[in-house]
């Protein structure tokens, strides 16, 4: 488990420093901060595996931008200089990985520079770099990403593990209606809610091997009050309007309140907040699902979950 997580110069993050737990919610006016928290840790995971660059960016949900965007734009205190580069130290599990990131902003290139790299658990150091260091490395690359392959220190391997895990999920109602595509595929689930009634029907069938996703389902079901049972159907079996037919399967409810045989309303006519409570449902029990991740702006301005 990640527990804490210390940010500085990125986006309105001048200097900030988290302790999280399991579960973990962030409340605040709009411009606060809560989102490029979450992204700095999406740029924290991208270093971790290796490279930071906009397509490493956009696969973990954080939106990619120019070091003009990236780099805090505000007045230094009287006394002490604003860093050219960025800095983002996870720690957890006895383990900790820090870095610092930098890209020129008058001739920005593709990916993010590693001016230093540090992983180490106790007192085993497994990757210390600086402009410094003897041994140079392709200023593009993360080192341990690359020292991973032959590190047998079980904690560090463990927390570079879950940060290289994170992603940042941001559901779409479109998406998880079925009528807009989704930009970034992955499973259980993608990270705008892509293939929801694909997930759902792998959901329902792992429900045989587990208690824990019974109660999952179960629970999923008592919050969505109006229905009386869930899943997916084959889009051909269901009346929809032809702009509801962009997906080849749609979620399925039955209505408690309705009669027998009208009683069947897909994902496309049903509430958005019982479409994004089986969302939450498949994140919380697939065996797919990232072990560190976030959710920002549901119900509460951001959420942040690192299981």
């Amino acid at each position: 488990m990640l527990d804490i997580l210390s940010v500085k110069t990125f986006k309105s993050l001048a200097d900030a420093t988290v302790e999280l737990g399991q579960v973990n919610v962030f409340i605040g006016a709009n411009g606060s901060g809560k989102s490029n928290l979450l992204e700095a840790l999406g740029v924290l995971s991208a270093a971790a595996a290796g490279r930071v660059d906009d397509q490493a960016l956009l696969s973990r949900g954080v939106r990619p931008g120019l070091p003009a965007l990236y780099k805090s734009a505000f007045p230094a205190r009287p006394g002490k200089r604003i860093p050219p580069h960025l800095s983002f130290h996870g720690i957890g599990g006895g383990a900790e990985y820090k870095v610092s990131l930098h890209n020129p902003l008058n001739d920005p290139e593709p990916a993010w520079r590693f001016k230093t790299e540090r992983w180490e658990a106790g007192e085993d150091e497994l990757v210390g770099r600086s402009p410094a260091s003897k041994n140079k490395t392709h200023p593009d690359r993360g080192f341990a990403a690359l020292k991973a392959v032959e590190a047998d220190n079980d904690a560090a391997l463990d927390l570079l593990e879950l940060l290289q895990s994170y992603v940042v999920y941001s559901p779409a109602t479109g998406v998880l209606r079925g009528v807009v595509p989704e930009t970034q595929p992955r499973l259980p689930v993608g990270l705008s809610g892509g293939g929801l009634p694909q997930a759902i029907a792998a959901l329902l069938r792992s429900r045989k091997r587990s208690r824990r996703v019974q109660r999952i389902c179960r629970e999923a079901l008592d919050l969505v009050d109006w229905a009386s049972a869930y899943g997916y159907v084959r889009s051909s079996r269901l009346a929809l309007s032809p702009s509801a037919s962009a997906s080849d399967a749609v979620v399925r409810f039955r209505d408690k309140f309705m009669r027998d045989r009208r009683n069947v309303v897909s994902g496309y006519d049903a509430s958005e907040g019982a479409l994004y409570v089986l969302f939450l449902a498949i994140i919380a029990g697939s065996r797919d699902s990232p072990s560190a991740l976030s959710t920002p702006n549901m119900r509460v301005s951001a959420s942040a979950s690192v299981q």
